[in-house]
């Protein structure tokens, strides 16, 4: 038995956990436990009416049965509008074979079984975020220890269901720490709920602010614990937002905020940063802090589900090969070793590391799936008035995003650096797939792109001979036939400025007072943009952030602000922005 491994097996009916030495649940029965017990005793779905947020948090995912239960009540009786949030944790993840076994008996909820069931972790840990887009419904199902789990969460629950294996065989989930924790993480008003009435678990949801009492039990058991905090839930309005720029940064947000139920307005004027006909969505190694390899894994993998699933006629193609240099051979076994993809999402053979789940994608397409209405206006012009922005004079708006590139710079005040690439285009097919090693080369509609240069404090678009040049010497050191044929025919080329930050990490958070900051993603755009854009639309909304605060930090404008001073950069004037 691997370390996350639950030791699942069938007895039957009935499926156990080695591990714990306990029962998942038997298959007979089991939904109609999670409503009486979970459901009902945090007073669902009454409660969620007149409600147009609401979350519910679970430890113990298990098959994922209980959180079905929710999505089920919630497509009955949703209110108009509104969105749901699931927080769910566990520690040893089940097989997909074995949760689709386990489900399987519960015909009602096929549908929205076989839509958690195509989205099943599939080995790597920390988060995986699941949507459910008919419903309205987001789940983030967190493969990891309990407490650090919750330690990384930075939502407020309406409603927690405690669910993991009995307290006197996995005492960890049960620990005073943990109950400590979901009552910090629980919103005014909420409840919770468990099958367990084991003294230490009522009196640690007691320490942790509970109203704790004994009800009736279910299926045999005598009694079962429900738990109320004080308070009253309120439901912030929907803020007015507005987007500067229409590149994969605001598309991304415009994406993120239309999930939340806000349409925002988006004013952007020229092109995006990079008008190439395609883009390589993929992993970086891992290099730097745990939490900045964390984060870049966790973006790589929404990125690329966001797009399967919102964009996929954007898809130019499926995979892709990285050619490593000696130097990075190491890194490439971190990343192998991190846990933070599927066993099968990365292969490596000899100096060729295999990504199977990279995409190319066109542009064009994702902005044309996510972007929706722009206002075509050059923004020179943010401006405070009284309790919102104007942005050119329009608004007021409760929100403003800068999301325009290295145009970004001066209208937030930020050190952003540009970094000038152009890439070389030909008419003619790529033979194998796409391939990056420093440069890259992918397919496009009518043939292939490859490159780039990297100029970095290079501001200027303007396409270059020796540019040219430089992209066929380096597309020759890897595919020299190929170099060699292009040669002699007519090249295209397209150049574009990026912006990055100089400790070379993104950047998407609060500037303070309503105004928001997104991008700095240097050549990552793609595969950073839309989980960092989630990140900023849950700051905006007041939702729960896919992100732990450990990379939130990483991310956050604050960073550059003046030492010994808590506020970000400021806009460039007082008025102007």
């Amino acid at each position: 038995m691997t370390p996350a491994d639950p030791g699942a097996a069938w007895d039957g009916e009935t499926l156990t956990s080695a591990r714990f030495g306990d029962v998942y649940a038997s298959r007979a029965g089991a939904l109609a436990q999670s409503r009486a017990v979970f459901l009902a005793g945090c007073g669902l779905p009454e409660r969620w009416q007149g409600r147009r947020r609401f979350t519910v948090g679970e430890l113990g995912f298990g098959t994922g049965l209980n959180m079905l239960a929710v999505l089920d009540a919630w497509a009955i009786s949703r209110p108009a509008d509104s969105t749901l949030h699931l927080f769910s944790v566990e520690g040893f993840p089940l097989a997909k074979a074995d949760a689709a076994r386990a489900l399987a008996a519960f015909p009602e909820l096929a549908d929205l079984a076989a839509q958690l069931l195509a989205r099943w972790p599939d080995g790597a840990r920390g988060l995986h975020r699941i949507d459910f887009p008919a419903l309205g419904a987001t789940l983030d199902l967190l493969i990891d220890d309990v407490a650090a789990a919750l330690s990384g969460w930075q939502g407020r629950a309406d409603a927690w269901f405690l669910d993991g294996f009995s307290p006197a065989k996995n005492p960890d989930m049960w620990s005073a720490e943990v109950l400590a924790l979901v009552g910090e993480r629980t919103a005014p008003g909420g409840r919770a709920a468990t099958w367990s009435v084991a003294g230490f678990v009522r009196r640690g949801l007691a320490a942790a602010g509970f109203t704790v009492e004994r009800l009736p039990g279910f299926t045999g058991k005598r009694e079962r614990l429900a738990a109320h905090r004080p308070g009253e839930p309120t439901d912030p309005p929907l803020p007015k937002v507005a987007i500067i720029g229409a590149g994969i940064a605001g598309a991304s947000l415009a994406l993120a905020l239309r999930d939340l139920g806000i349409e925002p307005t988006i004013f952007a004027d020229g092109p995006m940063a990079s008008g190439n006909p395609a883009a390589l969505v993929s992993p970086r190694l891992a290099a730097g802090s745990e939490a900045g390899s964390a984060l870049h894994a966790l973006a790589f993998r929404r990125a690329v589900e966001r797009i399967n699933r919102t964009a996929p006629d954007a898809i130019l193609a499926r995979g892709a090969q990285r050619l490593l240099k000696p130097s990075e051979l190491a890194r490439a076994d971190a990343t192998l070793d991190s846990g933070l993809f599927p066993p099968a999402g990365l292969t490596r053979s000899g100096e060729a590391l295999a990504l199977r789940d990279a995409l190319v994608v066109s542009p064009e397409r994702l902005r044309a799936a996510w972007l929706g209405p722009v206002r075509p206006l050059a923004v020179d012009n943010i401006a405070r008035v009284g309790d919102g922005w104007q942005v050119q004079g329009e608004g007021p708006f409760d929100a403003v995003v800068i999301a325009a590139g290295f145009g970004s710079a001066a209208l937030s005040g930020l050190p952003l650096r540009p970094i000038r690439g152009q890439v070389t285009t030909a008419t003619v097919p790529l033979q194998g797939p796409p391939t990056s090693w420093g440069g890259y080369i992918v397919p496009t509609d009518d043939g292939l792109l490859f490159g780039a240069t990297h100029g970095r404090g290079d501001a200027d678009p303007s396409v270059r001979a020796e540019d040219q040049q430089h992209n066929l010497e380096t597309l020759a050191r890897v595919k020299p036939e190929l170099a060699a044929a292009l040669a002699s025919q007519k090249l295209g080329a397209i150049a574009g400025v990026r912006a990055a930050a100089g400790d070379h990490q993104p950047i998407a958070g609060t500037l303070g007072d309503g105004l928001y900051m997104l991008g700095a993603f240097g050549g990552r755009g793609f595969a950073l943009a839309p989980l960092l854009a989630e990140h900023v639309a849950a700051e905006i909304a007041g939702t729960p952030s896919p992100l732990t605060p450990a990379m939130a930090r990483l991310l956050d404008p604050s960073r550059f602000a003046p030492k010994g001073d808590s506020a970000a950069f400021p806009p460039a004037s007082p008025s102007a922005a």
